[in-house]
């Protein structure tokens, strides 16, 4: 796993091998965060970071400056990972937490301006998951969520859609709220 840019750009860690996560690949995640640069003003984003996996993403965020990252993985060698590299670089602003997503969003009362969610492509709520966030107000006014999803999967005719972009296998989709 590698981070980018940022503070921390260009550190690379080794995921342990028992690992069933399916990272976002080096290509896809260096031209979703070349579309970001252009919106996201990092130092004022608090974000979020859903099935973290091997928490590439929310590593990104921390070090390209965001006030917090709140990480969610449910798998304990996930986020035992997830914990140990965020310890390696001793970070602040970087929060990793052990559970489920959908619990978390259910019970959470925190707004973000920035969402991600990975999900595991056979997930059968994924296609629930533009609608919860949305629905809870998790994003904060002009917030964007961006949803990492297979081919299969159009999100246009969804209120909040704004684009989406699609780099070899990996599509996103970006929603925005336009409160």
């Amino acid at each position: 796993m590698r981070i980018i840019s940022g503070i921390y750009g260009k550190r690379r860690f080794s995921v342990p091998k028992n690992f069933r996560a399916r990272p976002t690949t080096d290509f896809a995640k260096e031209n979703i965060f070349n579309v970001l640069e252009n919106q996201v003003d990092w130092e004022e984003t608090e974000a979020l970071d859903l099935f973290a996996g091997t928490g590439s993403i929310g590593l990104e965020f921390v070090s390209r400056g965001c006030l917090r990252v709140i990480c969610i993985e449910k798998s304990p060698v996930h986020y035992a990972f997830i914990k140990k590299v965020a310890d390696e670089l001793k970070t602040e602003n970087f929060y990793p937490v052990k559970g489920d997503v959908f619990t978390y969003l259910n019970n959470t009362s925190s707004r973000f301006d920035l969402i991600f969610a990975d999900p595991p492509y056979d997930l059968q709520e994924l296609t629930e998951l533009p609608g919860l966030i949305f629905s809870k107000g998790l994003l904060k006014e002009n917030g964007i969520f961006i949803l990492e999803h297979p081919g299969k999967y159009s999100f246009k005719d969804h209120p909040a859609y704004k684009e989406q972009r699609v780099y070899g296998s990996v599509n996103f989709t970006i929603f925005e709220n336009k409160e």
